[in-house]
């Protein structure tokens, strides 16, 4: 064998032992210093967020209540937060123990808390809950009276959207609608005379007066949010003095609104929510009275905050008050609206509403 081809094979072996060995073991990985968050930081993020959603008063208002709680179904499906929900009940003295008992005794990253009554209590007692983050909605915590940098106060522009309802309600007035009378008058029904409602009932009016400088707009409160035949009551009193549509801004005790509205055969403008597409199917002659509904967009306001909270940019701290531009608030558009209306209807309230968001219209607040 010739040197050239002794050197080739010898080549040949060298590589084929080596193919044979098995590779080295690899170094077993460093220990993580005591600085190293990144796995901790990756359990944080996929551990879902805890929320208490405190109720006030009770599910199935079909407005306000309902309507957070359509948020916390959302923010599931959506953000992958856990929730609970706790119904405080109706009777007002047992709030803020119920809320108290809440505080001492559910584990949660975030409680959401409605409505203005129970602002007192969170104002009491947030800052000595500084672990815990809060957002309250319909109404802002007292920042002068607490430090409160862990409370997201939601507000929300009642006032431009029942300004919209108003311009609807003067322009169908004098349609020629069975259910219209000659008369050139509109109706409102509140739970309580406080500012919120009265906020409602000012850029109601203001809206309709942009349409008729002479409507003629009653302005009545019930005294309650939870009573239906109050509200019923009322409403019939002001069809018999000629109003044929009234606003109803009064929690459960406007289910009688929309009661005298289909027995006498009216019209009625639902609140917070979309209230004719929430009765339908369980009462479509009632829900063909509600015309439209002033919604106070509470389920997408509670989605947006806690979402910008998982993100870390919800504005703890401070206020933030929605309106028609940030569609915090706006008017239901659906199936009955879209049958019962004119055109000429449907151009008045798209226009009010491009002249609110372009800020070409200041609608008045009872809140100074």
């Amino acid at each position: 064998m010739n040197r050239r081809l002794a050197t080739i094979l010898s080549l040949l072996v060298a590589v084929l032992v080596l193919a044979a060995c098995p590779a080295p073991a690899a170094a077993p990985a460093a220990p993580a210093a005591s600085g190293d968050t990144a796995a901790p930081a990756a359990d944080a993020a996929a551990k879902p967020l805890k929320v208490i959603n405190f109720i006030n008063g009770v599910l199935g208002d079909k407005s306000f209540f309902d309507s957070a709680e359509r948020g916390m179904v959302k923010s599931k499906a959506e953000l992958g937060i856990e929730y609970k929900t706790i119904e405080a009940g109706i009777d007002p003295t047992t709030w803020e123990s119920a809320f108290k008992d809440t505080l001492e005794n559910e584990e949660f990253d975030i409680m959401v808390v409605g409505t203005f009554q129970m602002e007192p209590f969170l104002t009491a007692l947030a800052d000595s809950y500084a672990d815990k983050k809060f957002i309250i909605y319909d109404a802002p915590v007292d920042y002068t009276k607490c430090k409160c940098a862990n409370v997201y106060s939601i507000t929300y522009k009642q006032n431009e959207g029942s300004y919209l309802a108003g311009v609807y309600a003067a322009a169908m007035t004098t349609q020629k609608i069975d259910g219209m009378n000659e008369g050139i008058v509109i109706g409102s029904v509140g739970g309580q005379e406080i500012p919120v409602i009265l906020d409602f009932m000012v850029g109601y009016e203001q809206g309709a007066k942009s349409v008729n400088p002479d409507i003629q707009v009653i302005r009545q409160f019930a005294g309650s949010w939870n009573d239906p035949a109050k509200g019923k009551e009322l409403t019939k009193a002001q069809y018999s003095q000629g109003a044929d549509i009234v606003f109803q801004i009064a929690g459960g005790t406007g289910q009688g609104v929309f009661e005298a509205a289909a027995e006498d055969g009216r019209f009625a403008i639902g609140v917070d929510s979309d209230q004719a597409t929430i009765i339908k199917d369980s009462d479509p002659a009632q829900a063909e009275r509600i015309l439209t509904s002033m919604m106070k967009n509470v389920d997408n306001s509670l989605v947006r905050a806690l979402k910008m909270t998982i993100e870390g940019t919800a504005p703890f701290g401070k206020a933030e008050a929605l309106g028609v531009a940030e569609g915090g608030v706006g008017l239901a558009r659906n199936d009955i609206y879209e049958k019962a209306t004119p055109d000429e209807v449907k151009a008045a309230v798209d226009a009010a509403e491009k002249a609110v968001i372009a800020g070409e219209v200041k609608v008045d607040t009872a809140f100074q």
